[in-house]
């Protein structure tokens, strides 16, 4: 029975507690109030009820026990809405001001405590429909029963009818198609830049293709809106719709997608050796700075519309390819070919062919041309203006009057003119070319020219192109055998020294032989005098020894006069003994290498024995290159020289100790003086000159 009544009384307690409204909401969820009546009546077109009418309460209950009778209201439990770090949500409101035909998002209401505050978004002009406000990480309690939050993984609502899901669901996935849910991220490895494309404000003006950069007198752009993230400052401003001409560089943006959508391009680079000419689409008209003779176009300052005066020069830009181009002028050296199948560098000459020639002589070649020209940057501008880029410049105004040029000159020239003359017509072509260059802002630095050619079925220019080869192989023909008689020249005189060189030694050899000789025939000369001297003295000395004794003999001989017969056989016996002795002690051969006899002399007289004698000693002198038989000289009268020289050394040799005989004599007796004197003349009557001496 008590079991009974405490059972009773719990479910009475229930009751009671079901009928107070006691709720319990966890510390990680909210409680949406609905009321179900009021004395206030209900809504009429309204969501959230601010004047405590029947319908969703604007204000949320947050973890704790709560007291709502169930007969009066309704408690929806939800879970708070957490974003995660990195990522963007959007919100819908579902009540609300409602949007004008030329507003695409609800306005940001800051009293709204980024949607928390319900009563505070209503009374301050709060709009339905996609807020402009995002939300960053975190968590919050929205009131789920005005706000549906859209994250990227999940939708927050409550009590959303089928229809008004589905519009949401739509909602997210045009989000999820722009990276709605993720900040727009720019790397400067990447070289891109962001450009703008705004959904909201008002339109653009019809002359204007791209929404001009806003701010205020205070502020720049940039700092003023913050990139497009603060869009009540943007639209205060006076920011329109629609592409933007300022741009995103390098870094973080948390931007509302469904206010502006980022488009990623690179960069506009200027490389080396180039300068950007900016042709501005959008902008004010600027003044013209060409000055009053130019009639071709207007240039402008920088952030007019058209022709900027200033170039870009080499390096990285972020600019808004959409509001305008950069035309890339090479400063460098253009080179232009008028050949066909070939092409600079720069292909703006992909339509040029060699020009078509009507010389004076009738030909028809076709000249190859070769242009070389330069751009200053500072005249890019001007290029640019007046002709819109390089290619139209070389197809409209270069190649007609390069090709005109060439064509006078052409018909002032024969074909064989045409191709001696190149070098004269090149320097030429330079020259007058360079003026009507300048005319339109270029600098012509050389023309080059080539050898013209004829088509495949004339062979009239080959043919004279033969013959001038074939000239001029006759030429060098005859150089190369002017050239080969000198080299011939020169071999044999080549040869000639090298063969003087080779007997070079031998004839300083010889040389070197003959001061050798010379020297040793003055050596033997100098020899020759002192055996000469010596001999003399020698000789002088035996003539006194041999005049003494012959002093002494001469009494002997006297006596064997008179004792043999006469003094002429007493002599000659003498001078045979003394001859047998010095042949003997001198060892004189006998028998000469060639025989002499004995003639007569000059004058018929007889040879003597001594002359025959002398003749025999000196016959050897006819074996040698030197000997007075071979010079064509007569005998007699060497031998007569030599007799001369031989009797007069002999009478000084004599007389000299005969002298001295005759002094040592003086006190000899009158009887030997007698007998000498007796006895010499009649030897000097019968014997020779030669004998008696």
């Amino acid at each position: 029975m008590f079991f009974f009544y405490v059972a009773i009384g719990v479910l009475g307690l229930g009751i009671l507690l079901f009928f107070v409204g006691f709720r319990v909401i966890p510390n990680d969820k909210l409680g949406i109030v609905e009321k179900r009546w009021s004395f206030q009546g209900s809504l009429k077109s309204e969501i959230i009820a601010l004047n405590k009418e029947a319908g969703f309460q604007p204000y949320v209950l947050r973890g704790g026990i709560h007291f709502l009778t169930p007969l009066m209201f309704k408690v929806h439990i939800v879970p708070l809405v957490t974003i995660p770090q990195g990522e963007i949500a959007y919100v819908f409101a579902r009540d609300g001001e409602a949007l004008p035909g030329t507003q695409t998002l609800a306005r940001v209401v800051k009293e709204s405590d980024h949607f928390q505050n319900v009563v505070g978004f209503l009374k301050n002009g709060g709009q339905k429909g996609i807020q402009r406000t995002i939300i960053r990480e975190g968590t919050y309690a929205f009131n789920l029963a005005e706000f549906v939050i859209i994250t990227k993984s999940k939708i927050f609502g409550l009590s959303l009818e089928r229809g008004e899901r589905q519009t949401i669901e739509q909602m997210s996935s045009k989000i999820h198609d722009r990276n709605g849910f993720d900040p727009i991220i720019i790397k400067g490895v990447d070289d891109l830049v962001g450009i703008v494309t705004v959904h909201d404000g008002p339109s653009l003006p019809q002359e204007h293709i791209v929404a001009m950069t806003v701010g205020d007198d205070r502020n720049e752009p940039e700092t003023y809106h913050n990139n497009f993230q603060d869009i009540e400052k943007f639209l205060h401003a006076g920011g329109f719709r629609g592409r933007q001409y300022q741009v995103l560089s390098e870094g973080t943006y948390f931007i509302n997608r469904m206010f502006a959508t980022v488009e990623l391009i690179p960069k506009t680079i200027i490389p080396v050796g180039f300068a950007g000419v900016v042709i501005s689409y959008t902008g004010e008209k600027g003044i013209d700075s060409s000055g009053d003779d130019y009639k071709h176009g207007e240039l402008v300052d920088k952030g007019y519309r058209g022709v900027w005066r200033e170039t870009l020069s080499p390096g990285k830009y972020a600019f808004n390819t959409y509001a305008g181009t950069v035309v890339q002028v090479p400063t460098t050296n253009i080179i232009l070919k008028w050949i066909s199948n070939e092409e600079g560098d720069h292909l703006y000459d992909s339509n040029l062919k060699e020009v078509s020639l009507i010389t004076k002589d009738a030909f028809e070649p076709s000249l190859p041309l070769s242009v070389v020209l330069h751009i200053d940057y500072r005249k890019a501008p001007y290029v640019i203006q007046r002709f819109g880029d390089i290619k139209m410049l070389v197809d409209q105004t270069l190649d007609p009057m390069v090709s005109a040029y060439f064509k006078n000159i052409g018909q002032s020239k024969t074909l064989i003119e045409l191709l001696q003359e190149r070098s004269e017509i090149q320097d030429l072509a330079a020259d007058q070319m360079k003026e009507k260059f300048l005319r339109y802002n270029i600098d012509l630095e050389e023309v080059l020219i080539g050898t013209p050619s004829s088509s495949k079925h004339d062979n009239k220019i080959e043919i004279i192109l033969s013959q001038l080869r074939d000239r001029q192989v006759a030429l060098e023909q005859i150089e190369t055998y002017s050239q080969q008689e000198k080299a011939a020249v020169k071999e044999r005189e080549l040869n000639e020294a090298i063969s003087k060189a080779e007997q070079q030694r031998g004839l300083t050899q010889s040389e070197i032989n003959i001061q050798i000789q010379d020297n040793a025939g003055r050596a033997e000369y100098q020899k020759s005098l002192h055996e000469a001297e010596k001999i003399k003295a020698i000789g002088i000395a035996e003539a006194d020894r041999e005049a003494k004794i012959g002093i002494g003999k001469s009494v002997a001989i006297s006596e064997q006069v008179k004792a043999y017969g006469g003094p002429k056989y007493q002599v000659l016996q003498d001078i045979v003994a003394n001859y047998t002795r010095a042949i003997e002690s001198g060892k004189i051969q006998i028998v000469p290498n060639t025989l002499v006899t004995m003639g007569s002399g000059e004058d018929g007289a007889k040879i003597n024995p001594l002359e025959a004698f002398i003749t025999l000693l000196l016959s050897k002198e006819l074996d040698s290159d030197n000997s007075i038989f071979k010079k064509n000289e007569p005998l007699n009268k060497t031998l007569e020289e030599f007799k001369k020289d031989l009797f007069e050394a002999k009478t000084k040799a004599v007389e000299a100790p005969q002298n001295e005989a005759k002094k040592n004599s003086a006190s000899k007796s009158a009887k030997e003086s007698d007998v000498d004197s007796e006895m010499i003349p009649e030897q000097k009557g019968n014997m020779d000159p030669e004998t008696a001496e």
